[in-house]
């Protein structure tokens, strides 16, 4: 029986700054310029990185944005619920797992620029997932939302984001 406990010790997990624990697993060596990349890159990017993440019930990843889009890939535990918030307002929510009956998908991507937090919704549940980026994640492409410009650009969804932000 696996446990947050046991894939943190076994991966090497450590505190990330959206919530939950991380390690980088992968980083391209093909490194893309800038000047092939969208204005929203600050510089050369790797062509894909990948990490490990895992959440806990009572956590939460807060609602950030990254300039890249980024595929999640579920591993173990429970279903994972990932909030996104399109530029246009829309909100979706996705469900990463393997309950594919409650409308669970074991991969899914979230689009580059779109506003997105994730927490494990089941009692005493944790969720061990991958996310791949590409291109490559950097946080100089990383933006951790302010909660009250994100419910004045966003007022419909005031109560989610006020519970997905620090």
């Amino acid at each position: 029986m696996t446990s947050a406990a046991y894939w943190k010790e076994k991966l090497q997990l450590t505190s990330h700054i959206e919530g939950g624990a991380f390690k980088e697993t992968y980083r391209a060596p093909l490194v893309l310029p800038q000047d092939a990349l969208t204005t929203e890159h600050k510089g050369d990017r790797a062509a894909a990185t990948g990490i490990y993440f895992l959440l806990e019930y009572g956590e939460f990843s807060a609602f950030h944005r990254i300039a890249s889009d980024e595929m999640w890939h579920f591993y173990d535990g429970v279903t994972l619920a990932i909030y996104e918030i399109k530029s246009d307002g829309t909100l979706i929510r996705h469900l990463l797992g393997t309950d594919l009956e409650s409308g669970a998908l074991p991969q899914l991507v979230i689009h580059a620029g779109s506003w997105f937090a994730s927490r494990v919704e089941t009692e005493g549940g944790f969720t061990l997932c991958g996310c791949t980026v590409a291109p490559g994640f950097d946080f100089a492409d990383f933006e951790l939302a302010n909660r009250d410009e994100l419910v004045n650009a966003y007022p419909q969804h005031s109560a989610l984001i006020a519970s997905l932000t620090r």
